[in-house]
């Protein structure tokens, strides 16, 4: 850590003599992820910082060079981490003020968002309208929201806190403080899932699937928020994913597709603040969930999305009347929006594939392309009839033919190719699916009994992948070796855990200890599925 000012011990600065005389202080870099919360340190002993009336956890205004950032104020007594003479911020709020240690920074007293008269009706229950809600999404974007006000918003709105046209209202919102791509065709076609499954790395086969077929196909995704892999760890595996807006729309151009990290793309810049929140507390509210995701995908240039929603007894919807209530929702929102929505209601009892966690599921990503024979047939199937339902937007594609059509890219060796030319041009890293590169530290988990696998919890499953280490250690995860219907004795091997440290891989045995996420009984006991493929 740097410092401009070498005697941690010299004076304090003078406090300010009101606003034509405001408090300056030498700004210093801090290195602490405080994760989309613009954070300030100022050391108990600062002159400024009595005199001023600052509080811990208080909101202060930081200028320099015609700049100006809120961030949360914490008192420090440590003057190893900010002097007397010092104002501290966290990493992400240094960067917002483009200059160096030691420059000279004002500070006072924030004024409180102008949004939080909204916020505070939304909390006493009121119906709010558009303009309530792009104040309270431009002032998240731009930082103004503490964590606390944060998570306010987010209890707010959760569950069925919002009306159909409020979630309009928040998605549209969304759209208007972030960028927005156009790519200047009529046809621009893109797939999501509403998460909760393990190992769902369909967007990775549909993708240059899609794109082989000519259609433009701009896959912009997160990384995982409560899952052992997102989409974008999944294939940083493989490729580069954090790209410069420039370098996406290159490649999206020339290659028809792309599978990158949404988060440079500046496309929803809201949403990944109260992602921020809604992680830690483990919250998925409807509404929030169809602005989140249609905000996105608008913002991406869609004009055609195949949205996957999975239902089962550990999925996040677990019953088809909730998924057909979620289904209505999105698809009135969508209407709204002028977005063409195609959903598919899937099989969510179980993982899909074989791997969980970032490094597995590319090798079962890299084995479907191949067409080799250990992919997971799951995987395969279920890509390509979602890839099958993008293509038949294709209006000069019958109805009915997308799969076939899907197929024959497949396993004619196209997808691979373009999955190949996709890779090679967001940058690629070295990754042999034959011989991936686990975590060297495993541990077995096998059957306690003979009998029929009659259900997996996708919840436990990745519970332990996560403990593992996955997705932040990428060469963790589990590796499923039986699945839904197998068949099996006591002590069969039912799955694999990878780690590659040691307190990760004891912290996943502890979870296999309570429970190992799989059932062992009569076949009859096995939940069916009635959804739509």
């Amino acid at each position: 850590m740097t410092s401009a000012i070498a005697d941690s011990a010299q004076p304090c600065p003078a406090p300010s003599n009101g606003a034509a005389n405001p408090a300056r202080l030498a700004l210093r870099r801090v290195l602490i992820d405080t994760y989309h919360e613009n954070v300030a340190y100022m050391h108990r002993d600062c002159d400024i910082y009595r005199a001023e009336g600052f509080k811990a956890l208080s909101k202060v205004e930081v200028r320099t060079n015609g700049r100006s950032i809120l961030a949360t104020l914490n008192v420090v007594d440590d003057r190893t981490i900010v002097a007397c003479g010092e104002l501290g911020l966290s990493k992400a709020a240094f960067a917002q003020m483009g200059v160096e240690d030691g420059h000279t920074v004002t500070v006072a007293q924030a004024e409180p968002p102008e949004s939080i008269g909204a916020l505070h009706r939304k909390l006493g229950g009121e119906r709010l309208n558009l303009e309530d809600f792009k104040a309270i999404v431009h002032d998240i974007a731009e930082h103004h929201y503490s964590k606390i006000e944060l998570t306010a918003f987010v209890v707010a709105t959760n569950r069925d806190e919002l009306d159909r046209e409020e979630v309009y209202f928040l998605t549209q919102a969304m759209i208007e403080v972030g960028r927005h791509l156009d790519w200047h065709e009529s046809l621009v076609v893109d797939k999501h899932c509403i998460g909760g499954i393990p190992g769902n790395r369909t967007s990775m086969l549909i993708v240059p699937i899609v794109a082989a077929h000519g259609m433009l196909c701009p896959k912009t995704s997160s990384r995982a928020i409560t899952s052992p892999a997102g989409t974008a760890d999944t294939m940083e595996v493989l490729a580069n994913v954090e790209l410069p807006v420039d370098q996406l729309e290159e490649i999206v151009r020339r290659h028809r597709g792309c599978l990158a990290w949404g988060g440079t793309a500046n496309l929803s810049p809201a949403d990944d603040v109260l992602i921020s929140v809604e992680r830690p507390l483990s919250l998925d509210s409807p509404g929030q969930m169809v602005a989140s995701i249609l905000s996105k995908k608008i913002s991406a240039g869609s004009s055609h999305l195949v949205l996957d929603i999975p239902i089962g007894p550990t999925a996040k919807v677990r019953s088809m009347p909730e998924a057909q209530r979620l289904r209505r929702l999105f698809e009135y929102v969508a209407r709204r929006m002028k977005l063409s929505l195609d959903v598919v209601i899937t099989d969510g009892r179980q993982p899909i594939g074989f791997g969980i966690g970032p490094v597995l599921e590319a090798r079962d990503v890299m084995r479907v392309l191949e067409n080799d024979p250990r992919a997971p047939i799951d995987l395969r199937q279920k890509s390509l009839r979602l890839a099958g339902r993008l293509i038949e937007c294709d209006p000069d594609v019958r109805g009915g033919d997308g799969f076939a059509i899907a197929r024959d890219i497949l396993d004619s060796g196209r997808a691979l190719a373009k999955m190949n030319d996709i890779i090679q041009a967001q940058g690629s890293r070295s990754f042999d699916h034959n011989q991936p590169n686990l975590g060297a530290l495993t541990f077995d988990v096998r059957s306690p009994n003979a009998g029929t696998v009659t259900s997996i919890d996708n919840l436990q499953i990745a519970r332990i992948a996560g403990l593992a280490g996955a997705p932040k250690v990428k060469s963790a995860g589990v590796d499923l070796l039986c699945k839904l219907g197998d068949e099996v004795q006591a002590g069969t091997l039912l799955y694999r855990v990878h780690a590659s440290y040691a307190a990760d891989l004891e912290f996943a045995r502890q979870a296999c200890q309570k429970s190992i996420g799989f059932c062992v009984g009569p076949a009859a006991d096995m939940l069916h599925a009635f959804v739509e493929f």
